[in-house]
């Protein structure tokens, strides 16, 4: 699962490298912690969030089909000085 949302996050973004995908459980839900440079945090959300919508409604298609509650959240980086 890491992978996949790691491969779709860096093709929204300018700055690929900078994408860091962090896969942890909590509360027996897989939560997935996608990190990207500040400016492209937009890229990511998308126009009134439609863009982070699907890509949470992707994740927990997935999660479904194998038995687990999938959570996506979305951060940036730091911005530079």
């Amino acid at each position: 699962m890491k992978n996949f949302i790691e491969s779709i996050a860096k093709q929204l973004v300018d700055l690929p490298d900078e994408v860091v995908v962090e896969e942890a459980l909590r509360d027996g839900k897989v939560v997935i912690k996608v990190k990207v440079a500040h400016t492209d945090i937009g890229k990511v959300i998308g126009k009134k969030g439609r863009t982070a919508f699907a890509l949470r409604t992707i994740a927990s298609a997935v999660g479904k089909k194998n038995g687990k509650k999938v959570l996506v959240e979305l951060e940036d980086t730091a911005p530079p000085d």
